[in-house]
């Protein structure tokens, strides 16, 4: 028989073995929760009583090499409403709450409308300041347990006060907030759009510079945590963290705005000209150091806007397809990149004949021809092993030229003997040498490369046709970098768009200087070239149309034919141009791509637009005109103002002026002039009318129609019907008189006050490249 102590004791020792077992687990799981895991129950308490947030870094901003800002932030704001306070506020008793409703119900809805509901009210009113439909907001508004429902962002700052003024007006403090964000905001619209880029709703970088140099600009975020209890209410102790954000750094570009903005100018010109189906591009850049100074396109967007770049047409493609589909997805994206992609540096052409100013560098580098040898152009030039001969752009051919000549009048025969002459294995070194196969490095996103034979496949034919640059596609960019080698004493250089970049507190962080890539010709080959060249622009050369009254110019025009494409008619017209042509510091170059109206050559869609930047921004950089004697006779003069003078004075001055003077009346002062003052004439030919019994010139003259005609011809109608005449585009180096006019104002018909400045635009349409 046990005795009961012993059972007793046998009970309270199971006890305590339990016991000891679950305070062993309890042990050894505050082990594990303090010691082991405690960071991840700490994690978890702290996200049970903290809310995290993040603070956006500002953006850094653009500006071109002066300090003009280009792209900035702007505050925007975001507007959101809290369903559980405006049901709180519904549901309350508040007399002033009821009375609210009473009011705009009464303001807005007429006084009937007596069962307004507090987020009827929020929804009306933010529809009305936003834009945003009743419905939509309203859906939010009854969402339940939500304290933010965001109704629109990236709201403008005006709009921004309107709806705190309605906040405040009927105490909606607690129900509708604005929290303060930044937008991207380009300060000049499209200009430099395709270069600059944009950002995307997360203010990351989207093609452009702002992809490119997306981490310096973006900054780092910082982060804000504090403590909260169960209903979102701050907690009665002090826990608060901060991390600052490290805002971004700011971009000075090579750009220069001025330039930039006549450069688009010409493009949109070139545009309105032929109506290219694939746009004109351009650029202009320092040929000594690489530094782009402009490059566009036409037609550009705006990156305020980007995504409202479709024309009405091509919505109207798009309405053919699903938009849920895979088609559609496919054609809207390829329509956006068709606007948004930099031309230069994402599109291929065949460059046609600026590219002989490579071959004919070889060439002379290598001694395989001469400035004065001849060569025989019968219209056409026979390759060894291919049965059609090869045709030069002037079909009847151009006779007898020396390599200059050839060189200037554009003639493929010369240049396809010449390669001949320099041969596969050299002229193939030169080809990689000026930098096709290679890109150029520019510090843009995505730059293609040349699409070209390798020297494996190169044949006579091809040998042949490279010479005039067909068959090969390269970018833009990558022409006229190679073209710029030999104006920069043959040394080749890599273009660049970034100048510097700075921090917030004004310290230079990264800066971008010249980067010599190698040199490719001699100094003597080059200063050969831009002689040869500058003689084809100021004499009969293809380029004439290139020329700058007062500027050495030296100019090459090029047009090729799309030879990948079903439509054998589709061109490509360009012209590439240095200046000063005796030590050339820019270069230029414009390219129509597929022109449907008109001449589609290089010489008239391209070239023309090439003078007019060039004589717009020579003067700008600091460049003074230095004019020939035959310039100088045909150079323009401003008209000064003699109202009010005496009319012996006024005669003397304008003599003095070298002008021509006419009085109308007999009294003793000048009462009115003709043409009036500011207005600028031919100083060979001009005459100014001075009226002295009328304030107004009394007679009138109908304004002739000179259009297609060659410039002795216009002088003489104008002149001769008691007009004034102002010559512009390539008419002083027209020692052939074969320039004609292209346009005039005022416009044929137009009467006017004898007297009147009639300008009128010269080119030459004679010539085919």
């Amino acid at each position: 028989m046990i005795r009961p102590g012993i059972e007793v004791v046998k009970r309270a020792t199971v006890i305590v073995v339990i016991f000891l077992i679950f305070l062993a687990i309890l042990v050894l799981n505050l082990f594990r929760m303090q010691i082991v895991q405690h960071d991840y129950y700490l994690k978890k308490v702290t996200d049970q009583i903290t809310v995290e947030g993040e603070m956006s870094a500002e953006r850094g901003e653009i500006f071109d090499r002066n300090g003009n800002l280009l792209v900035t932030n702007v505050k925007v704001y975001r507007v959101f409403i809290s369903p559980n306070d405006i049901r709180e506020a519904q549901n309350s008793t508040s007399e002033k709450k009821i009375a609210n409703r009473e009011r705009y119900a009464k303001e807005y809805y007429g006084s009937s409308y007596s069962t307004l509901t507090e987020a009827q009210m929020v929804s009306h009113a933010l529809s009305r300041y936003l834009g945003v439909k009743y419905e939509d907001i309203m859906e939010k508004a009854d969402k339940p347990n939500r304290y933010d429902e965001t109704i629109k962002k990236q709201v403008d700052a005006e709009t921004a006060d309107a709806i705190r003024s309605f906040i405040a007006g009927y105490d909606l403090g607690s129900e509708i907030y604005l929290e303060e964000g930044s937008k991207r905001y380009y300060c000049y619209g499209s200009l430099a759009a395709n270069t600059l880029g944009f950002v995307n709703a997360y203010g990351d970088g989207v093609l452009g510079l702002e992809s490119q140099y997306n981490s310096e600009l973006k900054g780092t975020a910082g982060r804000y945590i504090y403590a909260k209890d169960a209903h979102s209410q701050d907690m009665p102790f002090e826990y608060k963290t901060f991390v600052e954000p490290v805002n971004g750094n700011d971009l000075y570009l090579t750009i220069d705005t001025r330039i930039q903005l006549e450069l688009e100018n010409q493009l949109k010109a070139a545009y309105d000209l032929s109506s290219p189906a694939k746009g004109v591009c351009g650029a202009v850049v320092n040929v000594k150091n690489g530094e782009v100074l402009a490059m566009g396109q036409y037609p550009s967007f705006d990156p305020n806007e980007p995504y409202s770049v479709l024309t009405e047409i091509e919505l109207f493609e798009l309405s053919k397809y699903d938009p849920e589909s895979e088609e559609y997805q496919s054609k809207y994206s390829e329509m956006l990149f068709s606007v948004w992609n930099n031309k230069l540096t994402t599109d291929r052409y065949e460059p046609g004949s600026t590219f002989k100013i490579v071959t004919a560098a070889a060439a002379l580098e290598e001694k395989a021809v001469s400035v004065d040898d001849k060569f025989v152009c019968s219209g056409a030039y026979f390759v060894a092993g291919y049965k059609d001969p090869i045709p030069c752009h002037k079909l009847a051919g151009h006779g007898t030229v020396t390599f200059a000549e050839g060189l200037q009048q554009s003639c493929n025969p010369t240049l396809m003997e010449t390669n001949r002459r320099l041969g596969k294995e050299l002229f193939y070194k030169y080809f990689e040498n000026f930098g096709y196969a290679e890109t150029t490095g520019i510090d843009l996103p995505s730059e293609y490369n040349t699409i070209r034979s390798t020297y494996e496949n190169m044949g006579p034919v091809e040998l042949a046709v490279y010479s005039f640059g067909q068959t090969f596609k390269t970018t833009v960019i990558q022409q006229l970098m190679a073209v710029s080698s030999v104006a920069n004493r043959g040394v080749l250089v890599r273009p660049h768009l970034m100048k510097s970049i700075v921090d917030s507190q004004g310290n230079v962080i990264e800066s971008r200087g010249t980067e010599i890539k190698r040199q490719v010709v001699s100094e003597e080959t080059s200063k050969t070239l831009m002689q040869i060249l500058e003689e084809g622009v100021s004499g009969d050369g293809a380029a004439r149309n290139a020329y700058v009254k007062g500027y050495k110019v030296a100019a090459k025009t090029g047009t090729s034919q799309k030879i990948d494409q079903e439509d054998e008619t589709l061109r490509v017209g360009s012209c590439v141009a240095f200046a000063p042509a005796d030590d050339p510091e820019i270069a230029v170059i414009i390219v129509t791509d597929e022109p449907r109206k008109g001449n589609p050559y290089g010489s008239v869609v391209a070239a023309p637009f090439v003078s007019k930047l060039l004589s717009s921004i020579l003067p700008y950089m600091g460049y003074e005109a230095e004019y020939t004697d035959e310039e100088l006779q045909t150079s323009d003069i401003t008209v000064a103002s003699y109202v009010g003078l005496e009319i012996e004075y006024a005669k003397n001055d304008l003599s003095y002026r070298g002008l021509q003077t006419e009085v109308v009346g007999s009294g003793k002062k000048v009462t009115a002039q003709s043409p009036k003052y500011g207005s600028v004439v031919n100083k060979e030919t001009g005459k100014v009318i001075l009226y002295t019994d009328t304030d107004e010139p009394e007679s009138t003259v109908s304004v002739p129609d000179v259009s297609g005609k060659l410039s002795a011809a216009v002088k003489r109608l104008i002149l001769g019907a008691g007009l004034n005449i102002k010559m512009e585009g390539a008419v002083s180096a027209d020692s052939q008189n074969s320039a004609v006019a292209v346009s005039q104002s005022p416009s044929p018909g137009e009467i006017v006050p004898p007297g009147t400045v009639v300008t009128v635009e010269f080119r030459h349409l004679d010539g085919t490249d």
